[in-house]
């Protein structure tokens, strides 16, 4: 069992964490698949904070909560080395990098109006197609191992392909996981074998958990509906707490949130997510670019702070509210049947989003159906960097004003 119960006194610098952050936040391309391949090179084998047996712990915790697993790994691995401010460090440094370049992004939106700016901003669309497509087989590889799981991942899509609401997603999701937690059957039990400590109690974990759930059932009351701090802090800090089964799930949930309220235009929205592809760091930067965009520019940066806070903010508290408690939860085989559920939703949820709004607002043309599927080949059969599909789809839809003027 996880010895999460006893104290352990952090044994590192916010300094030393920072650093170690703001590289791998610099460096980590490739989703959040690739980032946990960074952190455990530079933390576990560079740096031997912590024993690969811990490491996988911390993952699997991570990885059974709603959040961004990376981040939330990012964060929890800051927490344990150097305390709170550890973990902001930790957090701070690896998002950064991501936010300044999404940021300016949003800043030089309004430059790419003409045909040439058009059709670059197309081509980061055509790439959110490509990637999504890619995470769609990736994840049902993983997360719809039986005919059980799959069935809910294609139940899900046909339901919110005819539903498409919030209230609809978090339906599905919660239905997913009673049928998870009834009836499937072959889930892998947890090693609880690693002396895992930490440096507080279930005291203070409890309150985290109070807190988060405060803040889930108390933004709705004071959100307004309009594109303002109360509103935006709510909408990002709902999808950040029900985003199951990686980064890319946030997608459809953000569509659903700011693009079906009118806060933001579906071009704009694939635009910023095709630029997130190209660059280092955690998907859910992209929520700093909605922000900016969303926001009156006297506001701009204020609503790009508020909506990366906020939709950072319930995975951190999950995380840090539910480690003294992991042990004892972790031997329980029931949650992790529910959460299986609720993974296998998410993948249908995930080709609800593909088909609409990325396929219908992205493909206009057979040519741009041809540039999709390249760029899903260089992914998936290549294994090239997403990088280099970016740069791909964005010069073939340049190059598409030469050769069909």
């Amino acid at each position: 069992m996880i010895e999460t119960t006893k104290m352990k006194s952090p044994c590192g610098s916010p300094a030393e964490v920072f650093f170690a952050f703001l590289k791998l936040g610099l460096t980590s391309f490739g989703g959040p698949i690739a980032h946990l391949g960074y952190f455990r090179a530079e933390i576990i084998e560079r740096r031997r904070w912590l024993s690969d047996e811990q490491f996988g712990q911390l993952l699997a915790l991570c990885q059974f909560l709603p959040g961004p697993a990376s981040s939330q790994l990012g964060f929890t691995l800051g927490l344990l080395r150097a305390g709170w401010l550890g973990a902001l460090a930790a957090f701070v440094a690896f998002t950064l990098p991501s936010v300044l370049l999404l940021v300016a992004f949003a800043a030089a939106m309004p430059l790419l109006n003409g045909a040439m700016g058009d059709a670059a901003v197309h081509g980061l669309k055509l790439v959110a197609c490509a990637v999504v497509a890619d995470a769609v087989l990736g994840m049902s590889k993983k997360l719809c191992s039986d005919a059980l799981r799959r069935t809910i991942a294609v139940l899900s899509a046909a339901t919110l392909l005819l539903v498409s609401s919030a209230f609809a997603q978090l339906a599905v999701v919660i239905v997913a996981a009673v049928i998870g937690a009834y009836f499937i059957r072959e889930i892998k039990a947890p090693e609880n074998d690693s002396g895992f400590q930490i440096f507080y109690g279930p005291r203070v974990g409890g309150m985290l958990l109070i807190l988060f759930v405060g803040l889930l059932f108390g933004l709705p009351l004071i959100a307004t509906g309009r594109p303002d701090f109360a509103s935006v802090a709510e909408a990002f800090y709902r999808t950040g707490a029900l985003v199951f089964g990686g980064g890319h799930v946030v997608l459809p949930l953000l569509q659903d949130s700011i693009v079906s309220t009118g806060w933001v235009a579906p071009e704009q929205f694939l635009s910023g997510y095709g630029a997130s592809q190209a660059i280092p760091g955690p998907m859910f930067a992209f929520s700093a670019y909605l922000g900016a965009i969303l926001s009156p520019l006297e506001n701009t940066y204020l609503m790009a702070a508020t909506a990366l806070v906020f939709i950072f903010l319930p995975g951190f508290l999950l995380v840090a509210g539910v480690l003294p408690f992991w042990g004892a939860v972790s031997r329980h085989s029931t949650a992790g049947r529910a959460i299986a559920g609720a993974n296998a939703a998410v993948v249908g949820l995930l080709v609800a989003a593909l088909y609409n709004p990325i396929f219908t607002s992205g493909i206009t043309s057979s040519a741009d159906l041809a540039i999709v599927v390249v760029a899903f080949g260089m992914l998936v059969v290549w294994r090239v960097s997403p990088l280099i599909a970016v740069l791909w789809c964005v010069i073939a839809s340049v190059s598409q004003l030469w050769l069909f003027p």
